[in-house]
């Protein structure tokens, strides 16, 4: 039930609606065109080939893999390839999941702990607009709610080609005054490829809780294992010579392990005034990667083969006020909030391995990261159509690295520290025939690796400068959202972001890039219609232009960046005993090099499902992904490598990643 705001030329307050789908996106609930929410509704009710393809309801947001299901995986959002996270903030309950100075990538986000049947919500952001969103959160943010009870509990198996087999078992019960929700899940999965990429994943989530979610509190205990081999990207001319096919590898002995254990309290108090939210959380994990993306490039005998360690420590807290208050016959909302979190990596490492064995220590370092940001937030009601939120961040990050390995000894040990203020400003206009309307500029950033804030020589033994620990972005949108049409939520933004400079620390090298400042701007069109009761329509259309800021003979395209991504999707729920959906995407193309020489092709795919109810507590559902078979690619990129028998100095090639061939899945659930 959404209230909506009375419309500027009637003094009559709107009825309330009753909004009737998947979305919790009707007028007068966002402060933003771009902002909106996700119902379990609807995360049950498509098919999902990854666990992280859960950020695919973010409208405008592609997931996919370069290096089989065991790693986290790529993501792109408006015009960026956010690698495995950076620039784009993922949280559970309040705890943040991208991984900051991480072994293999920076702001990496692995979801692969997360159990989908125990998500209830998920809460998305997009633009550095808001004043509670700080690092990593420039291109957006999803904040993943996990319920508190199940209304039934759920047995669950699936079973599917090349060896998926994946059991889940949850159920809440009464415990005391509250609730105690427990999941567990197994999956095991070769994949298509060559190289069977035997994924062994244990997750389990043990909550308990009482209250109401805006009253109430919750304790959560989860644990994640994994392990597999994986298929990384290929050289094109590997496959096309017919040394390989296409789901086919290079170096078989590739692959990694991941755990990830975690505790956290949530909760929410009512006041006479408002609000008080509190989050707490603890996490260990450790990760190990071992790739090679060049073959024998570097070293002809033994391989290029190198693995990525880390062994991490995270704890946390956030603290925030909120309350009404009426100055001068103004209505206004005020929000007062702090976070704190701290990092500490014994060790992050790099390391050359054959057959993953070390062979030698590239870097091997040990980090101490912390940060404080503090924020302030104000709503403002006007006029009956016009309301403003204007608010202030400020962030405080200090950065300790002891360096421990690498032919440069102790040369990269140091400390820094860096601040950063970022002010926000929103205006919300209307509604006006069921149209509301917004204009949102913003002041954001992302935080660079802590060890390229204290590097002084790079592997190699040449000396580099210090990058900049906190890298600012600035953004605007303009947009509007409308329900003017009976049963169709649509919204429209135009926005803009630009980076002081790209800055990443590349976790194959061991080094640290500083690239150039970027501009992004794009459009974005959202749409949702219930056609009738058992029927729904999705579709989401974005096209971006991504350019390097300044000018370079090399050019001033961004590898990588996609142009524009088409989401439609038709769910269909109790015809009889029948449901089912139907979901296809696409991506355009990206350009590989900086002056456009060459690019990927677009992919395009398709997944559908069919369920039908056995009986009143059981269902079955056939998934089918790539309905098509496309032979299309997950990820390209270009650069050099070699293979056995080329020339010492390596070719120039695109390495790509495939999408899977056409694959079935069957589930069998039970509720009981």
């Amino acid at each position: 039930m959404f209230p909506l705001h009375a419309a500027a030329d009637d003094a009559t307050p709107l009825a309330v609606v009753q909004v009737t789908g998947h979305y919790n996106n009707a007028v007068g609930t966002s402060d933003a065109a771009s902002q909106g929410s996700i119902t379990a509704d609807l995360i049950a009710a498509r098919p999902a080939m990854r666990t992280a393809e859960l950020l695919e309801f973010v409208p405008g947001m592609i997931v996919t893999q370069h290096s089989g299901d065991g790693k986290a995986s790529q993501y792109f959002l408006r015009g960026f390839n956010l690698d495995h996270g950076t620039d784009f903030a993922t949280f559970i309950d309040g705890m943040p999941v991208n991984m900051r100075s991480h072994a293999h990538g920076q702001g990496y986000t692995d979801l692969n702990f997360l159990i989908p049947e125990l998500v209830q919500r998920i809460d998305y952001k997009k633009g550095p607009y808001f004043a509670d969103e700080g690092d990593f959160a420039s291109a957006g943010a999803a904040h993943i709610r996990l319920a508190d009870r199940l209304p039934q509990g759920l047995a669950s198996l699936a079973l599917g080609e090349s060896g998926y087999r994946r059991g889940l078992l949850a159920d809440s019960v009464k415990a005391g005054a509250g609730n105690l929700l427990y999941g567990a899940e197994v999956l095991n999965n070769d994949g298509p490829w060559d190289l069977p990429q035997r994924v062994r994943k244990y997750n389990g989530m043990l909550r308990y809780s009482q209250g109401a979610y805006n009253d109430g509190f919750s304790i959560t205990a989860m644990a994640f294992t994994n392990q597999w081999h994986s298929t990384d990207q290929i050289p094109l001319r590997a496959v096309q010579s017919g040394l390989i096919g296409r789901f086919g590898n290079i170096d078989p002995t590739d692959g990694g392990e991941a755990s990830r254990y975690s505790l956290s309290f949530a909760q929410r108090m009512r006041t006479e005034s408002g609000l008080l939210e509190f989050d707490a959380y603890a996490l260990h994990s450790r990760l190990e990667l071992v790739s090679n993306f060049t073959y024998y490039l570097d070293n002809p005998v033994d391989g290029d083969q190198g693995s990525q360690r880390e062994r991490r420590n995270m704890a946390g807290a956030n603290l925030a006020q909120s309350w009404r208050a009426d100055i001068g016959g103004l209505e206004m909302h005020n929000k007062a909030g702090v976070q704190t979190r701290y990092d500490r990596l014994s060790p992050v490492g790099i390391y050359q391995t054959a057959r993953h064995a070390v062979t030698a220590t590239v870097r091997e370092d040990r980090v101490r990261e912390s940060s404080v940001g503090v924020y302030g937030e104000n709503t403002t009601q006007w006029l009956p159509w016009l309301r403003s939120m204007a608010g202030l961040r400020y962030d405080a990050y200090q950065f300790n690295v002891a360096s421990e390995g690498g032919s440069y000894g102790v040369a990269n040990t140091g400390k820094a520290r860096a601040h950063l203020v970022s002010p926000k400003l929103s205006l919300m206009f209307g509604p006006w025939q069921r149209t509301e309307y917004f204009v949102n500029f913003g002041k954001g950033f992302h935080s660079n690796d802590a060890r390229g804030t204290t590097q002084t020589r790079l592997p190699d033994g040449t000396a580099t400068d210090p990058v900049t620990p906190l890298v600012a972005t600035r953004g605007s949108e303009i947009g509007l959202r409308s329900e003017i049409v009976p049963g169709l939520q649509s919204s429209l933004a135009l926005w803009r972001l630009n980076i002081d400079s790209e800055l990443l620390f590349i976790g194959d090298a061991g080094v640290t890039e500083a690239t150039r400042p970027s501009r992004r701007r794009g459009i974005e069109w959202n749409n949702h219609y219930v056609a009738s009761s058992w029927l729904l329509f999705d579709l989401d259309v974005a096209a971006t232009r991504t350019r390097y800021g300044d000018t370079s003979p090399d050019g001033d395209r961004i590898p990588g960046a996609l142009n524009r991504v088409l989401s439609f999707g038709a769910t269909v729920r109790d015809l009889g005993p029948w449901s089912g959906s139907f979901q296809l995407r696409h991506f355009g193309p990206r350009p590989l090099l900086e002056d456009n020489s060459i690019k990927s092709a677009s992919t395009t795919l398709a997944y559908v499902r069919a369920g039908y109810q056995l009986g009143k507590r059981t269902n079955v559902a056939l998934d089918i992904f790539n309905l098509f078979d496309k032979k299309a690619s997950d990820i390209d990129y270009y650069y050099r490598s070699r293979l056995p028998g080329e020339p010492a100095d390596g070719v120039d090639d695109i390495h790509f990643h495939p999408v899977e061939r056409r694959g079935f899945r069957v589930t069998l659930a039970h509720h009981f």
